[in-house]
Order: structure tokens, then C-alpha cells, then sequence
């Protein structure tokens, strides 16, 4: 019998692999390994729980909740995913890891109960979903906010040319500040702007470039 559990670790280990490889080539926080060992350990759990005490059934005056230690998991594996959600460049990072480790835990303990297909086709799912919905409705993706240091020329239109670019393009600047940090012949201009979510990182700095009175760009 505990082969068949030992199977069912295996299994949402397997699954929980599923999940992580796609963070691993998103480059993620968490890839295959931390995935792994979540769902893995959250079928442990759940196995423990459900026939961990079956021994101690015929004990008189002794009340077992066979459900205590799995519903520790799900709030235990939220400070884990907690760890994983940080600021960077004034937006939010990791929320899409830190939900998939959740869920990945929520896999393991299906697996763990024995629903093999429950929990399988869950982690099919998330896989295919977290695939689908970045490679083809990437229009639908949040705004993002960046900030941005460019030295420009020090021309009376080098301003207002990248000003015009950026409404062109769409792109919102929220905080704006100019100065001569370097030389009397550059001029250092510091925003915090908030573009597309369509729009990726690459383009925006190669448009950017592109204007003959910008000597560097930089993200921060």
C-alpha cells in the first residue's frame, strides 16, 4: 500500500514539473525543481492526512480531523508564494509564479488523494493556459511602468521630440525630470513613463534610439 502513495508523490512531483517547466523558460523565479518539490511535498501532506493515523481509528475517546494537516498546506504555501511577489522598476513582479506555485500545491494534494486525472489534467491546464494566453493575447497584457534615463543633446527640440514619441507610441509619462549632470553639452533627462503591455522592452528602446539628438538610453 504505501508504494501506491509513494507512486502518488511521484506523480504530482511529475506534475508539478509540468508547471514549472514554462516558468523555467519564462526565466522565472521558481522553475522546474522549486515546482516539483511544492507539488511532491503537497501530496505528501495530503497522503499523511488522509491515511497517515488510520492505526489509531479504533482508540476509544480520540477525535482524528483527517483534514487538519492538508488545509495547512494551502495556507502554508502561500507564505512560500508570498516570498516570490516583489517591485521592480515601480511594478509588480511575480504574481503569475507565486499563483502557479499555489496551484501547483493544489495539484500535488489532488494527486495525493488519489485523483490521478483530477490533478493531471489541472496541471495540463495551467500549462497550456499560461502558453496559450502569453503567445496569443498578448493585447490583453496590464500596462507596464518603467523607468527611464535618457541623455539627450542639448537642443531646445531634443525634448520635445522624445515627448512626441512617446504619444505617438501610446506611451504615458508620469514623472519627468531634466538636468545637466554630465556636461553643458548633454542633458540628462530621467522619467518614469507607463507603456502598452503589448509593447515589448526591445522595440522601446530601439525606437528611442533611433532620434538623432539621443546619445544613450538606459532602464532602471
Amino acid at each position: 500500500m504505501e508504494f501506491e502513495y509513494l507512486l502518488r508523490v511521484l506523480v504530482a512531483g511529475i506534475c508539478g514539473a509540468l508547471i514549472g517547466y514554462e516558468r523555467k523558460n519564462r526565466m522565472k523565479e521558481a522553475g522546474i525543481r522549486t515546482h516539483f518539490v511544492v507539488a511532491a511535498g503537497a501530496s505528501l501532506m495530503m497522503v499523511i492526512s488522509k491515511y497517515g493515523f488510520q492505526d489509531q481509528n479504533g482508540w476509544h475517546n480520540l477525535a482524528l480531523d483527517p483534514s487538519r494537516i492538508a488545509a495547512q498546506v494551502v495556507s502554508g504555501v502561500g507564505f512560500l508564494g508570498a516570498g516570490m511577489i516583489f517591485m521592480q522598476r515601480q511594478t509588480v513582479k511575480g504574481l503569475t509564479t507565486a499563483a502557479g506555485i499555489w496551484a501547483t500545491a493544489g495539484v500535488g494534494m489532488a494527486v495525493g488523494a488519489g485523483l490521478y486525472v483530477l490533478g493531471g489534467g489541472v496541471a495540463l491546464i495551467i500549462l497550456l493556459a499560461q502558453k496559450i494566453l502569453h503567445a496569443r493575447f498578448n493585447w490583453l497584457a496590464s500596462p507596464k511602468t518603467e523607468q527611464v534615463v535618457v541623455r539627450l543633446a542639448n537642443e531646445p527640440e531634443a525634448i520635445s521630440s522624445i515627448q512626441q514619441l512617446f504619444q505617438e507610441k501610446e506611451i504615458e509619462i508620469l514623472s519627468f525630470h531634466a538636468e545637466n549632470k554630465i556636461d553643458p553639452d548633454g542633458l540628462i533627462v530621467e522619467m518614469i513613463v507607463k507603456f502598452p503591455g503589448s509593447l515589448k522592452m526591445e522595440h522601446l528602446l530601439s525606437i528611442v534610439q533611433e532620434l538623432p539628438l539621443v546619445r544613450a538610453i538606459e532602464i532602471r
